[in-house]
């Protein structure tokens, strides 16, 4: 917030000087313009006034009587008279031939070139200005007639003058600017100090356009005017307008947007402060909270401070998670009671199957009439029934314990997987079923297990397997081949039989407890164990492909887990592992 203050004040300064720049050049431009037509104004009176003087001593009858002696000394000798009485700071007289008879100048005593420069200036009537040297006149030239001036007789021309250099300041102050006069790159009248006169005379031409110029470290708008026609020597008027007054109104004004802008910067960290409390802070915490509930901790502390939206927004959300929680509870005792359900549908047909046959078989040893085989034959299959009955009991305490009593101890896995051949063979499903084995040798099997779970889960496994090859295809031999692959870190078990195939509806939930497809008997809990199992020692159960006459699931444990380094894998990963290891063909 305060570098955003910091920037736009910024740029709003250099926009301001940018514009006030801009506005300030054209505003000088006009004012020079305007100046420099008040200067011609003001310069035209004067010398309007000028040729008026000179008008009424041109009507003197004793001037006239003076011009009338022809003689050089006699005019020299009584025109002082008139020259006082004019007052001005250049007067002459010349004869009727345009020859200079009687001068006299105020600044400096006259010379030739004062001499020659009158003479140019009766040469040509329409001059205003007359140049000696470093002196700058603005003349009147009248003309002596004795009678009238249109049918009177010349008697010669009277010329009064008054220099620039006295007049030029008293001019170009009510019009605020500078004025220089220049002949032929000197300065012969001017109203700027000396060394700004130095600067202008060593500076380039001019151009009649404004432009800016620099002098002495002050900027000028300068434009320029060539008088050369009405002078007798080449004569540029040279009018400038100083930036100084402007540029101090710049600079007061860039003091005041600085201000400010400090002003607003200050003004904006007390409201970011202020917003912080009121609004930012409590939309923080409030965000904490979302964050703390999405990751599973619903006592996290809700905001209860803040703007009036802000509380509605906290009472909402609090809201929201108190029904969230609601349904999560009610969600979770509905999958409970359909897991109990599920359970309970999967159970009781075996179960209701073993009972009968107890029984029934039960009925059958009452009698006295049966031979020693048939009673044997009969306690044989109560035997079954009774192991099938433990059997499925077993299945569902293992369920519902599983990673509560894990005890590892050393272990070699093909003794484990000796012994779990062993419990399948005596079991009736493996009957009829061809069992290969390739187990490697038994002392690079050593893992640190729980030696009977690991054994229940090959178990398992092994019978799902019998069981499926059992339903191949006619004519085909069932086969069930087993196989250990030791690894540096884990123990792989693959088991592989040639039934059928995973059927493609239950793939991805084919490790839920109680799924199964097409058996006749079993609670569904045998591929859910394995796997639990595995995943307690480190490893997962996989159903690494799957297609008529070859499907092969695959066992991982690791061998040297400890205690605490025991990990579980969710759902949601099993199942992807699942399609990602599958290999389908169709």
């Amino acid at each position: 917030m305060a570098l955003v203050t910091v920037i736009v004040t910024a740029l709003f300064m250099l926009l301001i000087r940018h514009r006030l720049g801009a506005q300030v050049t054209e505003d000088l431009s006009q004012d020079l313009t305007h100046s420099v037509i008040t200067f011609q104004n003001l310069q035209a009176e004067r010398l309007a006034a000028l040729e008026r003087e000179n008008a009424l001593l041109a009507e003197l009858p004793t001037l006239k009587a003076l011009m009338t002696s022809g003689d050089d000394l006699t005019i020299q000798d009584g025109a002082t008279e008139f020259w006082q009485l004019s007052g001005n700071d250049l007067f002459a007289l010349a004869n009727p031939s345009g020859r200079i008879v009687a001068v006299y100048s105020k600044n400096a005593p006259p010379d030739a070139t004062l001499h020659t420069a009158l003479q140019s200036l009766v040469s040509s009537p329409d001059k205003q200005y007359l140049i000696d040297g470093s002196l700058l006149y603005a003349c009147s030239l009248r003309p002596l007639y004795f009678g009238g001036d249109d049918d009177g007789t010349l008697l010669g021309y009277v010329i009064s003058g008054i220099s620039i250099g006295r007049t030029v300041r008293q001019i170009s102050e009510p019009t605020g600017v500078e004025a220089t006069f220049l002949s032929g790159g000197h300065i012969v009248a001017s109203t700027l100090t000396p060394a700004n006169q130095a600067g202008l005379a060593s500076h380039p031409s001019i151009s009649s356009s404004p432009s800016t110029v620099t002098l002495g470290g002050t900027r000028f708008l300068s434009a320029t005017e060539d008088l050369s026609t009405s002078a007798t020597s080449p004569l540029e008027l040279v009018v400038l307008k100083s930036f100084a007054p402007a540029e101090r109104r710049i600079a007061r004004i860039d003091h005041m947007v600085l201000s400010t802008g400090l002003l607003a910067l200050l003004s904006g960290t007390v409201l970011m402060i202020t917003l912080s409390r009121l609004l930012t802070r409590p939309l923080e915490e409030l965000s904490d909270s979302v964050k703390a509930f999405g990751m599973g901790d619903s006592n996290f502390r809700i905001p209860r401070h803040g703007t009036q939206e802000v509380l509605q927004l906290s009472a909402a959300f609090d809201r929201m998670r108190d029904e969230i929680q609601q349904a999560n509870r009610a969600r979770l005792e509905s999958e409970r009671l359909a897991t109990i359900g599920r359970m309970a549908s999967s159970v009781s047909h075996d179960l209701r199957h073993y009972l009968a046959a107890v029984y029934a078989n039960s009925e059958f040893l009452a009698s006295d009439r049966l031979s020693l085989e048939e009673r044997a034959e009969i306690f044989a299959d109560i035997r079954t029934a009774v192991l099938g009955t433990t059997d499925m009991i077993e299945s569902l305490l293992v369920f519902s314990r599983t990673g509560a009593s894990v005890r590892r101890t050393p272990e070699l896995l093909s003794t484990l997987l000796d012994r779990a051949l062993a419990l399948v063979r005596s079991h009736p499903d493996s009957h009829g079923v061809k069992l290969i084995t390739s187990l490697g040798e038994p002392t690079q099997t050593a893992a640190f297990v729980d030696g009977k779970q690991i054994e229940r889960a090959i178990y398992n496994l092994l019978l799902n397997a019998c069981q499926a090859a059992h339903t191949a295809e006619t004519g085909t031999v069932p086969s069930v081949t087993v196989t250990l692959e030791a690894q540096p870190e884990h123990m792989i078990v693959n088991i592989i039989d040639n039934g059928p195939g995973v059927p493609e509806n239950i793939r991805k939930s084919l490790f839920d407890p109680f799924v199964s497809e097409g058996k006749q008997k079993g609670t569904g809990l045998g591929l859910t164990l394995a796997h639990r199992i595995a995943v307690e020692h480190g490893g997962e159960v996989i159903l690494l492909s799957s297609c008529p006459g070859e499907t092969i699931f695959q066992m991982r444990v690791k061998r040297g887990l400890r205690t605490d380094e025991a990990t579980s894998t969710s759902d949601v990963e099993r199942q992807d592992r699942v399609i990602a290891h599958e290999k389908v063909w169709t």
